[in-house]
């Protein structure tokens, strides 16, 4: 990235460049201040979404098509999308950044497929590792200590970062990384989310995984449609088909239909940012069948 590029990309969190270092490799402004303020306007700003899929919109993992959708279009995306545009960003104001491969806990405790979910380990200039994270929907609002293995508060709830044991028959080997390093369980109010591989990845290690999300049936995001983030009280809105919902910081939850396609394509443009030509819908995963 360069600093146009950046610039633009601060100007998309709604920060002005001039609060921030935006020239490449300075590293004194790549504190954990820094990054705990970057990572929560992202999540304010830059929605989760998977309207691409059904939209007919190719998903791209190169750094140039990442960044023209997320800062250029002003759309949202997923993880890999999210994380790998973020992960550019903070690359460039300093930060040492490395991309790591999860996988999310489902139905009965099974873990999903090889490179299922990615995120960012975070250094600091002090040493410290972070685990930064704004591509998974519902998660942490801040960055997560790397290295903590007790409980973190956070507004998105209790987080713990724990070494993983073995898993379930049939889920796949034991977990251990490179050099025989444990993967990581990422948990949330006593609940496994997802489990991290300590190896350092890069983009394109995650083609495979969004390949599959975006065409498999059995992937929850060709099966629903979704656009969410966090709101600036500290709630989340989220807007799922034609429901939108609406839930404050202290868990109060509010929910309506939308009834007409004006109104779903209002919502997206006044609530999200995000300009639409028609209502997306979600796409006949079976399209043989």
């Amino acid at each position: 990235m360069d600093s146009t590029q950046v610039d633009a990309y601060l100007r998309r969190l709604g920060v002005e460049p001039s609060e921030w270092p935006t020239a490449a490799g300075s590293a004194p402004g790549a504190t954990l201040e820094v990054l705990r303020g970057l990572h929560l306007r992202h999540l304010q700003t830059v929605p989760f979404e998977n309207l691409s899929i059904h939209l007919g919109e190719e998903i791209v993992l190169e750094e140039e098509r990442l960044l023209d959708k997320v800062v250029g279009s002003r759309r949202g995306g997923f993880c890999y999308e999210l994380n790998g545009a973020f992960g550019a960003l903070l690359t460039a104001l300093g930060f040492d950044v490395t991309l790591l491969a999860g996988r999310v806990y489902g139905e009965e405790g099974r873990l999903g497929i090889p490179y299922d979910h990615l995120v960012l380990r975070v250094r600091t200039v002090d040493g410290d590792e972070w685990l930064a994270d704004v591509g998974f929907g519902a998660h942490s609002h801040y960055p997560l200590a790397f290295r903590e293995r007790g409980e973190q508060k956070d507004p998105g709830g209790t987080f713990r970062i724990a070494e993983a044991g073995p898993e379930a028959a049939g889920a796949g080997a034991a977990g251990a990384g490179a050099a025989g390093a444990a993967d990581l369980d990422v948990v949330v109010n006593g609940r496994p989310q997802y489990r991290l591989e300590p190896r350092p990845r890069v983009l394109g290690d995650f083609v495979a995984g969004a390949w599959w999300h975006c065409t498999s049936p059995v992937s929850h995001f060709t099966q629903s449609l979704v656009c969410s983030r966090v709101t600036e009280d500290g709630g989340r809105i989220t807007l799922s088909g034609r429901t939108f919902k609406a839930t404050a910081a202290d868990g109060t939850r509010e929910e309506r239909e939308l009834d007409s396609e004006e109104e779903v394509l209002a919502v997206y443009r006044e609530r999200f940012g995000i300009e639409l030509d028609s209502v997306p819908t979600v796409r006949d995963p079976h399209p043989h069948g």
